[in-house]
């Protein structure tokens, strides 16, 4: 999860290192499906290391779907999508600073008592949270960070 056409040069650095190295634990990678910002970023690098991807698009066809993209869900539901991206995910990382679309996505998984583990994001934003989730809400600095956290929380389901 994490922002789009808005996402920060270096988040999406960070995404496409993060959708490489859930490839590279045997992981599915579920994303947004579309061709920008964080989705687009962390789809490609998972795609580049040999991983599945799939998309859960906001639209009623592919037009703004991910190349990278293995497997395309189109929904036509707008925002409600969220709701299968999240409700469909065994943990959520939210990538960078995303916008009310990011914040809409983390709500629900605290909501659905999922874990979320929050990659480079800004200080407020992980006090705001951890409120409202309190143990379900980790941080991370790095991928491999948010991997090990990953990779933790798979292991105590």
């Amino acid at each position: 999860m994490g922002a789009g056409d808005a996402a920060r040069p270096q988040d999406i650095d960070l995404a496409r290192a993060l959708g490489a190295a859930v490839a590279n634990e045997g992981w599915v990678l579920l994303s947004g499906g579309r061709d920008a910002g964080i989705m687009d970023a962390v789809n490609q690098g998972a795609h580049a290391a040999g991983g599945l991807t799939i998309g859960v698009l906001p639209t009623a066809d592919t037009s703004h779907l991910s190349e990278a993209v293995d497997v395309a869900i189109v929904t036509g539901m707008g925002s409600a999508r969220n709701a299968i991206n999240v409700l469909s995910s065994d943990v959520v990382i939210a990538c960078g600073r995303g916008g009310a679309g990011t914040a809409s996505e983390i709500a629900l998984a605290l909501k659905s008592k999922k874990p979320v583990i929050l990659l480079n994001d800004s200080e407020d934003s992980r006090r705001y949270f951890s409120g409202i989730g309190g143990a379900r809400v980790s941080a991370a600095e790095t991928v491999e960070q948010a991997i090990a956290l990953a990779r933790g929380l798979l292991a105590a389901r």
